[in-house]
């Protein structure tokens, strides 16, 4: 295997990019990445779940804080499963300073996840993060570090601290990071703070140091991470407006086509040639998903490229089998859309939605939904009038978003992605008075290339399809 993957299988939504997706493109000898986002309750609602093949209780019994492991079993664990119309059971949202029980969680599950991708085989694994989910990033780090986790990717931000904190992570040193504050003053400085021996009162020793990939869209951005971050960055993710999730906003004034799309130019195209200058490895994302796109990103410089929507689709990824069979056929036959969303998420970045029946990109899908923030991974940070933090989502109830010093204009067209996101991979809530969450599916502007893994009419196919058709004209080079 070459010293760095030529492919990077993309870090997707709460749970599409699960450690089965991962360790089946790992075990190919590329990089195989989970994401990191809302692991502790993706944890929690498994083993609600029944956990039914034990992977969750077998990866926390290998976890090296046993009275966490022991908690959570004990707690969260339903033999055989809940009742399908009963709701699950939550975990207190996260709050600017955490309590010792969400530390621990939270440094449990993405170990779990970390350790199963990694199970059983010697290929690399990494972890995506978003920059913009601040509160739970250092405990979350760290849990995936005892499990030797071996790249960090993290992109919806500017990530210039995590380099140093992964430093420190390793010598199980407290770590912190400056919070993103709405309203602060310029000397503001709030800080979120973790101490690993908080967790793990008795560590000793070192843990592995993983490798640092950051995702950007601006080659402004790579010079200012290169350059001024705290420790060192091991190379970049280049990912263009035709990704799917979270896009970088447009350059300059924010401007919409006919059916609300974010317009972008050539202000939005990362310069190669200045990026090359940083002598650091690069990959090229967003629409890179044929050989010849490979060939092309590897001519330019670059060391590979990260693939994600034909991989969202495949078998073993984390979306619920009748979404992605729904979606495939689409695909095969044509007719699927993927518009990018100005407003869908609260977070202000644009998101990718597919255009799909009784999903909340359907406008009287999403009407009928009460609004309610329970999950609250999406929530900002803002400075209250007595010096305190509050957490705020435009996604929330409008007046609770008023209450908080919110502005009404940005509740408009906003959904609960959190909750959305956990119904796509078969973990949505249902509320008491029986209504289900409804998903809301993201994907690359791609979508429809995703027919050419399929064989007759079984509408699947496997990470390892992908993976073939890929790299089938550089097997020299792995």
């Amino acid at each position: 295997m070459m010293s760095e993957p030529v492919l990077i299988q993309g870090g997707m939504g709460i749970g599409v990019s699960n450690w089965q997706l991962a360790k089946a493109v790992s075990v190919r000898g590329q990089l195989g990445v989970v994401s990191g986002t809302a692991m502790d309750t993706i944890l929690v609602r498994r083993l609600q779940d029944g956990d039914l093949q034990g992977h969750m209780r077998r990866a926390l019994k290998q976890l090296p804080l046993p009275h966490i492991a022991d908690e959570l079993i004990d707690k969260y664990y339903i033999p055989g499963g809940k009742k399908a119309d009963e709701p699950y059971r939550l975990l207190p949202m996260h709050k600017y300073e955490a309590s010792l029980q969400q530390l621990n969680y939270i440094v449990a599950a993405n170990f779990v996840e970390v350790y199963l991708a990694k199970e059983g085989h010697n290929g690399v694994v990494g972890i995506n993060y978003l920059e913009k989910i601040q509160i739970p990033t250092l405990p979350s780090l760290y849990g995936a570090m005892l499990a030797n986790v071996d790249y960090v990717l993290m992109g919806a931000g500017i990530p210039k601290s995590i380099p140093g904190i992964l430093d420190d992570l390793a010598m199980h040193k407290a770590v912190s990071l400056k919070l993103n504050l709405d309203d602060a003053m310029p000397d503001d400085n709030y800080r979120l703070t973790f101490d690993p021996k908080l967790v793990n009162p008795e560590a000793i020793g070192q843990l592995k140091r993983p490798k640092f990939l950051a995702i950007i869209s601006s080659h402004v951005l790579a010079t200012t991470l290169a350059k001024k971050s705290t420790g060192h960055v091991d190379g970049f993710v280049i990912e263009n407006h035709t990704a799917g999730g979270h896009n970088a906003p447009p350059r300059g004034t924010l401007n919409l086509d006919a059916k609300g799309n974010p317009l972008y130019g050539e202000k939005d195209e990362a310069n190669l040639e200045e990026v090359k200058k940083l002598n650091l490895p690069f990959w090229l994302a967003g629409s890179f998903n044929t050989p010849q796109k490979l060939n092309e990103a590897l001519a330019l410089g670059a060391s590979g490229i990260q693939v994600g929507t034909p991989f969202a689709f495949c078998e073993e990824s984390g979306f619920e089998d009748e979404v992605k069979r729904t979606i495939i056929e689409k695909a095969v036959n044509g007719n699927v859309e993927v518009c990018t969303d100005a407003l869908a998420s609260p977070t202000n970045f644009p998101f990718k939605v597919v255009q799909m029946e009784d999903s909340l990109s359907d406008d009287a899908v999403y009407q009928n939904r009460q609004r309610l923030c329970d999950l609250g991974y999406l929530r900002k940070a803002y400075k209250k009038a007595d010096g305190s933090v509050g957490l705020r989502c435009p996604g929330e109830p409008v007046d609770n978003y008023l209450k908080k010093d919110g502005d009404i204009a940005d509740t408009v067209g906003r959904k609960c992605i959190c909750n959305a996101l956990l119904a796509d991979v078969g973990l949505g809530q249902v509320r008491p008075d029986g209504y289900e969450e409804q998903h809301l599916v993201t994907s690359g502007d791609e979508l429809l290339s995703i027919a050419r893994y399929v064989k007759g009419k079984k509408y699947s196919y496997k990470a390892s399809d992908v993976v073939d058709y890929l790299l089938a004209s550089v097997k020299e080079l792995v």
